[in-house]
């Protein structure tokens, strides 16, 4: 297996996490600027506590819904209506789901989550990755909460006598379909909440639930249900309206604590409770907690900074905390997990983890080719999971979240992710079989049901016929109907992500076809406005062209923004756009006149374009630029949704000196260092450094570099180079060296 042995940690990473950034609203410029809804100006993160790439993550919860684009936690607001075993795909706009809360009170049982809310000062807030701790300032209760990947230990101190003090279960179904029973002769409830479809299938179940089983420290004094605000002393209530859960209620003591376990699983409550079992045993939340803070040691330990800036460290561990959230853990530890697009069946394996929530249209990116450098056991499993889903359900999926098809967005980057793992060295997945399903998605147009639940490439047989999607086609009628351009340039780069697969894999023939189908792009090239355009079937333009604005034709952007979404060839697009120097006018135009947009992820790559020009020092400055006004430390600190970590990909991968500008092959661009050294441990005692020498505010412009101790003047690095361990060394000055890295050939071919 090519990539990283990861190795015990020699620094407490976790002590420069901070979860609560993105919890607020962006305070950059230029999110103000270009955002449009309230939620994009947000980056809709939350203080996940846990493990790396968990089932279930824990938070402290502030909105009570499952709605879609509201998350469980916003830094703004003033009350806590209890800890939350979430399933919220962390930075994006999608919905929390299969959740449950429990929150801790004293006083009348209240099931009204408006008015059992209690006040909070986040002064009093302690949030890591591996633990949360408030206090609930209406009870005076401390609480702190710790995770496993599938369970959660919840500790709750009451810092004054109380008669009664009931602990309200509330499964947030929004559908009010919760089924919760109470066994009180095992100090146990049990339950689950249904899954249901955003998107395509919309308000419909989505095949499987959140199942939960709770376990108490101390035998209840009383325990009942409710349903709709009425409560019962019946020990077992099935959700029909809008609201159903439960209750248990303590006498207590000044000091006394109460522990809560919680098992979950995505298959029954039978698995919850064996993953229980497995994974907290006993009541000890330190050891738990302990246990987290390893976990979370070794993965953010992957890539050591060292560095005096504590704050740039903190936003740098925080962006990788929010890089290794998604996509989660579905399977059991017993190997279980539900099958994929299928009403409540379950299959097994012990072969790889099986994932859940793939955000691939955001993600295929940066956040996988990262996973492919850092966690290479983990992109295994995650490209076995996509080849899994695709036998279940019979098509590679495009954005496989709820553990189902959908057409949430566009495109087909699923054939991105497999051929980055393969094209880069991970192996122990069925590369041949995960062929067959990319093959399909490109070549077979899916009927008319398979498109309306998100199944293959919508408009194919127009993309086919025309070599692009015109005007005329409305890609079909549910979910986006229009997009016309972007579906073509992004149907255009996967089928370079097929080509570079079939070249691999020796099937020549197929190469060839697919590699011609990657230029399709130059197909909506419209020379005279000097932006991508909708085109109609007769080849003529779409009417008048306003690059500055949306276009029906584009997906979240704008034609000046898309125009450069041609990763797979920017070579090419260079010579469509007239030579090297205007295409570096045009770049500095598009900079110049703020149309970069960061909060969204079809610009992520533009930045590092420069060095396409024979400017990478161009590149050195606008990435600079961006890493400096784009991100803080602070509840605003990202400049948009984080889209499952797409957002801190970039910023991890830009601090580090270089980005995947094309996720296929093996290369990544180089940009400019923001650390003194980096160390990369890539196994067998040797690793690979980042050394920035002269680095400081001011000198942002690489002078020169060696690697292993030879000149270096390209601007791009080899992941074999990475692989292989060395240290490549960067003289930093505070003025561009126009002469560095600017031959014919500094770039890849």
């Amino acid at each position: 297996m090519a990539g990283f042995a990861q190795q015990p940690p020699t620094t407490n990473w976790v002590q420069y996490v901070d979860p609560l950034i993105g919890t607020g609203l962006a305070t950059t410029a230029s999110a103000k600027a270009h955002s449009e809804a309230q939620s994009e100006l947000k980056g809709q993160t939350f203080p996940a506590v846990g493990v790396p790439f968990g089932m279930t993550h824990w938070t402290p919860q502030t909105r009570t819904t499952e709605r879609k684009c509201i998350s469980p936690y916003y830094h703004a607001d003033t009350k806590i209506s209890g800890f939350r075993g979430s399933h919220w795909m962390s930075g994006s706009c999608t919905q929390d789901y299969g959740s449950v809360t429990i929150m801790p009170t004293t006083g009348a049982v209240e099931v009204n989550p408006e008015k059992y809310a209690s006040a909070f000062s986040h002064a009093t807030e302690k949030a890591s990755p591996a633990a949360y701790a408030v206090n609930l300032t209406s009870y005076n209760i401390d609480a702190e909460i710790t995770a496993t990947s599938r369970t959660g230990l919840l500790q709750f101190r009451f810092n004054q006598a109380a008669e009664q003090a009931p602990l309200i279960i509330y499964p947030n179904s929004d559908e009010g379909q919760a089924q919760l029973s109470i066994d009180v002769g095992k100090n146990e409830i049990s339950g689950y909440n249904p899954v249901h479809r955003i998107y395509q299938g919309q308000g419909k179940p989505a095949g499987f639930s959140g199942y939960f089983v709770i376990q108490f420290s101390k035998p209840f004094k009383t325990a009942g249900t409710f349903r709709d605000g009425s409560v019962s002393t019946q020990i077992t209530v099935t959700g029909e309206g809008k609201s159903a859960g439960g209750y248990v209620t303590y006498a207590v003591q000044a000091g006394d604590i109460i522990k809560v376990k919680v098992g979950t699983s995505f298959t029954s409550i039978a698995e919850a409770r064996r993953n229980l079992e497995a994974e907290i045993p006993a009541w000890d939340l330190n050891k738990v907690k302990d246990a987290a803070t390893a976990a979370w040691n070794k993965a953010l330990g992957s890539v050591q900074v060292r560095d005096n800036n504590t704050e740039k460290k903190t936003i740098f561990y925080t962006a990788l905390y929010h890089t290794m959230l998604l996509p989660r853990v579905y399977s059991d530890v017993s190997g279980t997990y539900p099958a994929f697009a299928q009403q409540y069946k379950t299959e097994r394996t012990n072969d790889f983890e099986f994932h859940g929530d793939f955000s691939l249209w955001d993600t295929y990116r940066a956040v996988h080719p990262l996973y492919v450098l850092l966690q290479p056991e983990r992109a295994r499993a995650m490209v076995s999971t996509l080849i899994s889903m695709s036998e279940s359900g019979g098509w590679l999926p495009n954005f496989p979240c709820w553990n189902s098809y959908t057409s949430a967005m566009i495109a087909d980057h699923g054939a991105s992710v497999i051929a980055d793992a393969y094209i880069k060295g991970i192996r122990g997945f069925d590369a041949e079989k995960a062929y067959r399903y990319m093959r399909k998605n490109a070549l077979e147009p899916a009927g008319p049901e398979d498109y309306a639940d998100g199944r293959g490439r919508r408009a194919l047989p127009s993309y086919i016929k025309y070599g692009y999607i015109p005007m005329e086609d409305s890609v079909w009628q549910a979910f986006h109907k229009r997009e016309q351009v972007s579906r073509t340039l992004e149907y255009a780069y996967d089928d370079f992500a097929v080509s570079q697969l079939a070249k691999a894999l020796g099937k020549e023939q197929d190469y060839q076809l697919f590699l011609k189908r990657s230029n399709n792009y130059k197909n909506i090239y419209d020379s005279q406005s000097g932006f991508m355009r909708g085109r109609h079937a007769d080849g003529s333009w779409y009417k008048d062209i306003n690059p500055n604005k949306k276009e029906i034709y584009i997906t979240e952007g704008t034609p000046w923004q898309y125009t450069y979404s041609v990763q797979q060839d920017v070579p090419g697009l260079v010579t469509l756009m007239g030579g090297k120097e205007k295409f570096g006018q045009r770049l500095d135009a598009f900079f110049d006149q703020k149309q970069y947009w960061h909060g969204n992820e079809p610009g992520h790559h533009i930045a590092y374009l420069f060095n396409y020009a024979d400017t990478p020092w161009k590149t050195q400055r606008r990435v600079n630029e961006i890493i400096t006004t784009e991100y803080g430390s602070g509840p605003g600190g990202i400049s948009g949704n984080d889209d499952t970590g797409q957002t801190s990909a970039w910023y991890v991968f830009s601090a580090m000196g270089f980005y995947p500008v094309t996720p296929g092959t093996p290369y990544y661009i180089i940009g400019t260092p923001q650390f003194k050294e980096i160390s990369l441990p890539v196994g067998h005692n040797r690793s690979f450094r980042i050394r920035a020498e002269n680095l400081s505010p001011a000198n942002i412009y690489v002078q020169s570099a060696t690697l292993n101790g030879k000149t270096y003047n390209n601007a791009y690095l080899r992941h074999n180079d990475i692989l292989t361990g060395g240290v490549l060394v960067f003289k930093m000055g505070n003025v561009p060296n126009k002469r560095w890295a600017t031959t014919t050939t500094s770039m890849p071919k």
